[in-house]
């Protein structure tokens, strides 16, 4: 029951998929600081080896980076591949890839709509399949395997901005997590989902000109979120400490779920 046991992650092997930036880079963080293994993936080579050595740098811990696109199962294969030159296990792995699309209702694409859905949803169900084996390897009644999926509140909430394929894939995302879990925790492997709300990130941040004043005056806790916010709830769920929590979508939002419909002006 020790804290230092119950919430460790040393030592874990951890693939976190959209590792470069943003939320994906900010839970890299937190597991390289608490001496995990981890990899990171991004489409983009020279960004993803950037950030690898940048937090290598900053912590001395093991942070390797694959270039990959995962947005079809040839790529997924291509990463399982890569990879598996370097692991025969994994201990957590991190759905964290994704994308935005903002159009209006009346002129959104099909290339809008099918990018989304393609790499939030559909990638997660390939990576899940595809790593199975690695995830099974260690995994023991007594000391679990972890996927965990990013979602968002865009798909608890209705969303402000007209991102119409983006919500409904992360409520998916969502969805997909709960049906998994179920099957997954058979062998071992448990699978849960946080939902964020607003981080600095280059897809939010390109949404509001990286002004995060008006968000952080409209969020109950009167900011955006930070770095430890999201790495400790990641953090959680790949730990002991969360051996009994299964299938949930855990909000990470500052309280935005929590108020939504409730005018705070009135209080």
């Amino acid at each position: 029951m020790k804290l230092e046991k119950l919430f460790s992650v040393k030592d874990k092997t951890v693939l976190i998929t959209g590792g470069s930036r943003g939320i994906g880079e900010m839970i890299a963080e937190g597991f390289i600081a608490n001496g995990s293994k981890v990899y990171i993936t991004s489409r983009k080579g020279s960004d993803v080896r950037e950030t690898a050595e940048r937090l290598r740098e900053r912590y001395g811990g093991f942070c390797k980076a694959f270039s990959s696109d995962i947005s079809n199962v040839n790529g997924i294969e291509g990463l399982y591949a890569e990879f598996n030159k370097n692991e025969d296990h994994l201990d957590v792995l991190i759905n964290n890839a994704g994308a935005v699309w903002g159009e209006p209702l009346e002129s959104f694409s099909e290339v809008g709509w099918d990018k989304v859905m393609d790499l939030n949803v559909k990638t997660i169900f390939f990576m899940i399949q595809k790593f199975l084996p690695m995830l099974k390897k260690n995994a023991k009644q007594d000391s679990k395997t972890r996927v965990i999926n990013i979602g968002s509140i865009d798909g608890i909430n209705t969303p402000y901005y007209e991102n119409y394929s983006y919500s409904v894939a992360k409520a998916a995302v969502h969805k997909l997590t709960k049906v998994l879990s179920a099957r997954l925790i058979s062998d071992n492997i448990i699978c849960n989902a946080i939902a964020p709300g607003p981080f600095p990130s280059k897809m939010l941040g390109s949404a509001v000109e990286h002004d995060y004043s008006i968000i952080s005056k409209k969020n109950p806790s009167s900011r955006v979120g930070r770095p430890e916010d999201i790495a400790g709830l990641a953090i959680f769920l790949a730990s002991k400490a969360s051996e009994y929590t299964i299938g949930e979508v855990v909000s990470c939002d500052g309280g935005l779920v929590a108020s939504a419909g409730h005018d705070l002006t009135n209080d």
